[in-house]
């Protein structure tokens, strides 16, 4: 009798957990696999679901074909290739010049875009999501340009503070040099 309970209550919180399938999520190219997303990941999916284009003909991470935005393919920024770790690789691959407000934001928002659409993907199979740290330092990133161009994020969540802790706890195995220039770049918002 017990175990039918917890099976009944078990039942009852995944019915209420914001899930959403893929379908819901629009009939976003990226979006190759049945897994249900996250309310969070199916909304951005749809948000950028009509910023962003499919190369099926070539895949990328756990199968989600190569996507584009503007001028960005995610092959081309894509973490996995490099022998670097991945916050090294972010580190290098999404530096912003010296005098931060002058930094392309657009060119950030399109990087983060294919960033976004491949781990809506990779989520969408049920894959590995070493994509985060990448994912998290580029929006941090832009929530830096944003506020050195003085637009900073009003949402708590899009906050440079917020981001860091983001990056930070995402990257667990990176070296403490590593964490330690994310950090000093957190202070540097001119």
């Amino acid at each position: 009798m017990k175990f039918i309970i917890v099976l009944s209550l078990g039942a009852g919180l995944a019915l209420s957990a914001p899930l959403v399938s893929e379908r819901q999520a629009g009939s976003a190219c990226f979006l190759v696999g049945n897994q249900v997303l996250p309310k969070e990941v199916a909304d951005v999916a749809t948000q950028i679901g009509p910023r962003v284009t499919c190369d099926t003909s070539r895949t990328t991470l756990s199968g989600v074909p190569d996507v584009s935005s503007g001028g960005v393919s995610f092959s081309s920024v894509n973490f996995a290739t490099s022998s670097q770790t991945a916050l090294a690789f972010a580190l290098d691959k999404f530096a912003t010049p010296a005098t931060l407000r002058n930094a392309n934001l657009a060119t950030f928002q399109q990087q983060l875009d294919v960033y976004l659409a491949t781990e809506a993907g990779i989520r969408s199979v049920g894959g590995n999501l070493a994509i985060k740290v990448p994912k998290f330092f580029l929006q941090f990133q832009i929530s830096r340009i944003q506020t050195a161009q003085g637009n900073p994020p009003a949402a708590a969540g899009q906050q440079v503070d917020h981001l860091l802790q983001k990056v930070l706890k995402n990257a667990p195995r990176e070296s403490q040099q590593l964490k330690d220039q994310v950090t000093a770049l957190a202070k540097k918002l001119s």
